[in-house]
């Protein structure tokens, strides 16, 4: 296989990465700036960034049918393709429950949530960039570590916002809300880990 047609597969996983960063940032900034009415458009704004990670995951999927020889394991680059693209739908599901649950104000710790799936998705763009480099690569060991880090801050404070909010939440209808939503968040940084963990697998079967 060419070089050319071995970075391919590497520059994918990158500019997959890259929409699930987009979709990150604009989930964090209608959180921060919270507009009930708004949320249609912003939803429509998070689906195209969506649709143009789907088409990456399907020109990826067109041209692994099509390949003889693989930089990696074609099963490696199909899971691996599938949870990038995993990770930016699961941003889209927490607009989409923002806005079907209408909900008309964003509890701080949900910000608090958002912001650690920023960095889970920040880490995994850093990873994403070194992979291609991965036999080599001195930073590729200190995003993965980062990223399983971020994961289980998002875990620990998931069981607090749960916490606080069957404490001091009592309309249950805004309760079953919210759990849905705190939810979602944390399947974000558990997608992130999902990358993670098939990056570090992929290492370990071609060290």
């Amino acid at each position: 296989m060419s070089k050319k047609q071995d970075s391919y597969y590497f520059q994918n996983f990158i500019a997959c990465a890259e929409c699930s960063c987009q979709a990150a940032q604009l989930l964090k900034k209608a959180m921060a700036n919270f507009d009930q009415q708004a949320l249609i458009s912003q939803m429509e704004e998070i689906h195209k960034v969506e649709h143009a990670a789907d088409l990456k995951k399907h020109e990826l999927l067109n041209t692994l049918v099509k390949a003889f020889i693989t930089p990696i394991e074609r099963e490696d680059i199909l899971q691996l393709s599938q949870n990038l693209d995993d990770l930016t739908d699961k941003l889209e599901d927490v607009f989409i429950r923002l806005y079907y649950n209408r909900v008309t104000a964003i509890r701080p710790d949900a910000l608090e949530m958002a912001d650690i799936v920023i960095r889970c998705c920040q880490e995994v763009g850093k990873l994403m960039n070194e992979f291609a480099d991965f036999k080599r690569s001195k930073l590729i060991h200190d995003s993965i570590v980062s990223i399983n880090t971020l994961e289980e801050s998002a875990d620990k404070l998931f069981i607090d916002c749960m916490f606080r909010l069957h404490d001091t939440c009592k309309d249950p209808l805004e309760v079953i809300a919210w759990r849905e939503i705190y939810i979602y968040l944390e399947k974000c940084a558990d997608a992130c880990e999902h990358i993670a963990d098939m990056v570090e697998s992929v290492m370990m079967k071609n060290s």
